[in-house]
C-alpha cells in the first residue's frame, strides 16, 4: 500500500516537471543540429505565484581543432603535420641498445643516432661526431628551442662535447645514453641539467 502511494507520488511529481520544463526549438532555421549545441540553464523560483521558466541559449559547435598526432612510446601529441614525420621515426628507434661508433637500428652511438634520424627524415647529412656536429649548427637560446633541435652536453668547460641529443618538447630529448640505448630523458633531470652546453638548429 505504501508502496502504491509512493509510486503515485513520484509519477504525479514526474507530469508536473514535465509541463514546467520545456526546451523550445531553435529561432534560427539557418541553424542545423551539426552546427549548435543547446544548452538549458538553471532555474530561480521566485514565489509560489510564479512558474519556473527554462530559458534556452543555443551556442555554436566549438570548430573541431586540427588533427593531431600521438606518439604513444613518446608519449606526446604533434600538431603540426610537417612533425608527424620525424615523432613516428624516432618512436621506432626507442629500445636500440647502445653501440659505441655504430648508426643502425640495432646499435647505435649518440651522435650516430642523430644522424640516422637526420638523413631518415630530413634527407640532411651531419657531421658524425657530436664536436663536428656543433660546430655545423646555428646557436639558438634555450628558450627557443623547437621540436627537432640538437641538444649538446659537456662535463666542463674545459673539456669537448660528449653528447647530443634532439629535443622533442616540453624539456625532453631523444638521445642513445650509454646506459640505456635510445630513449626519452628530461632536461631537468640533474645530470643533464648539470651537463647541458648548447642547443644547435640545423639550416
Amino acid at each position: 500500500m505504501i508502496r502504491a502511494i509512493i509510486l503515485s507520488a513520484l509519477a504525479i511529481l514526474s507530469l508536473t516537471l514535465s509541463y514546467f520544463y520545456e526546451v523550445k526549438p531553435a529561432k534560427s532555421a539557418a541553424t542545423d543540429a551539426t552546427s549548435t549545441a543547446f544548452k538549458i540553464t538553471p532555474y530561480a523560483i521566485n514565489s509560489g505565484e510564479d512558474m519556473v521558466r527554462a530559458l534556452e541559449l543555443y551556442e555554436p559547435l566549438e570548430e573541431k581543432s586540427a588533427e593531431e598526432f600521438f606518439s604513444q612510446k613518446l608519449n606526446m601529441r604533434f600538431a603540426e603535420p610537417e612533425k608527424w614525420q620525424f615523432a613516428e621515426t624516432v618512436a621506432r628507434w626507442i629500445g636500440t641498445p647502445y653501440r659505441y661508433g655504430r648508426s643502425t637500428r640495432k646499435g647505435t652511438d649518440c651522435s650516430g643516432f642523430v644522424t640516422s634520424i637526420y638523413r631518415e627524415v630530413y634527407g640532411i647529412k651531419l657531421s658524425r661526431s657530436s664536436h663536428s656536429m656543433f660546430r655545423d649548427v646555428q646557436r639558438i637560446n634555450r628558450e627557443e628551442m623547437q621540436t627537432g633541435d640538437l641538444v649538446f652536453f659537456r662535463r666542463s668547460p674545459k673539456q669537448p662535447i660528449f653528447h647530443v641529443g634532439i629535443y622533442l618538447k616540453n624539456n625532453k630529448f631523444i638521445h642513445s645514453a650509454s646506459n640505456g640505448g635510445v630513449m626519452v630523458s628530461s632536461l631537468k633531470e640533474p645530470f643533464y641539467r648539470n651537463h647541458f652546453y648548447a642547443a644547435g638548429r640545423v639550416n
